[in-house]
């Protein structure tokens, strides 16, 4: 099926660039089949779809964890071969799902620092950033404290804090809020928020439709490891062939909205409410 692909980013520049992605695990069945994108600066992107379709594949590709040997990755216009794979690295962090797979030293302070170390910073550079971002987090306090004995919230705390002091272009979230109980979950929502509004590019892997549509300024759905959907979430969540292929409900909110418009409840010819503030100014 043609990628619905109607979003008009032209005005916004291109910082990565995909071009017919494929990827197979040994001799298993291929987990991306030809994908192409464009990530532009400053985008909000929900990547959605069912287990096994191919997103985490995705990013690890566009990371530079994982290289294929077909398709081409290019990174503001040069692209990315096995000499030039660090800008990569340096430039797109991933934030994964299980914070304990990504926390490896015995201090918050430490484990926060091993990624502008590696970059080879100067001492100073690296305490700057690690201050940085241990007071963007809120983790200021928790600077000498062993990661692993921190409750969940506060190891995803720490996790993205492992990003943000790398200075990536683009941050990666892979099923954020995935076992956050619900006051963690809006504290992520809060960052993520903080990150859009300074101008970071932001991918965000999740199952959360309702999440996904009240967040996203652009929905990418994968199926099968192709890209079956590219659009607004309004257009995605209203394509009932797109969301039958990858396992999507539509959003609480969406449904909602549509039944009291139907019944002559909303005013006027209002746009679609995104959350819960916008939804009480429609009625």
């Amino acid at each position: 099926m043609a990628v619905n692909c109607l979003i008009n980013y032209m005005e916004q520049e291109v910082i990565l660039q995909v071009r017919d992605l494929q990827y197979a695990y040994s001799d298993e069945k291929m987990a991306l089949r030809g994908v192409n994108l464009d990530i532009r600066q400053g985008e909000r992107i929900a990547v959605m779809g069912s287990n096994g379709a191919g997103k985490s594949t995705f990013f690890l590709n566009i990371n530079g964890v994982l290289q294929s040997e077909h398709g081409e990755i290019f990174y503001r216009g040069q692209k990315m071969t096995k000499k030039t794979m660090n800008d990569l690295r340096k430039n797109v962090g991933i934030v994964f799902q299980d914070a304990d797979s990504q926390i490896i030293a015995s201090t918050v302070q430490a484990e926060v620092s091993f990624g502008p170390m590696n970059l080879k910073l100067s001492r100073n550079d690296v305490k700057d950033r690690v201050d940085e971002a241990l007071a963007y987090m809120n983790l200021t306090d928790f600077r000498n404290r062993p990661p692993h004995y921190l409750s969940g919230g506060e190891k995803k705390r720490v996790s993205i804090a492992d990003i943000i002091a790398m200075h990536p272009e683009i941050i990666i979230f892979d099923e954020p809020t995935a076992a956050l109980d619900p006051v963690n979950a809006d504290m992520l929502e809060e960052v993520l928020e903080k990150m859009a509004q300074e101008g970071k590019t932001i991918m965000i892997s999740t199952h959360d439709v309702d999440f996904a549509y009240r967040w996203a300024e652009r929905v990418v759905v994968f199926c099968d490891g192709r890209i079956i959907a590219d659009d607004t979430p309004l257009a995605v969540f209203q394509n009932k062939d797109i969301l039958r292929q990858a396992n999507l409900k539509r959003p609480m909110m969406l449904d909602i909205y549509e039944a009291m418009k139907e019944k002559g409840l909303v005013k006027g010819n209002r746009s679609y409410p995104k959350n819960v503030e916008e939804f009480i100014y429609c009625i």
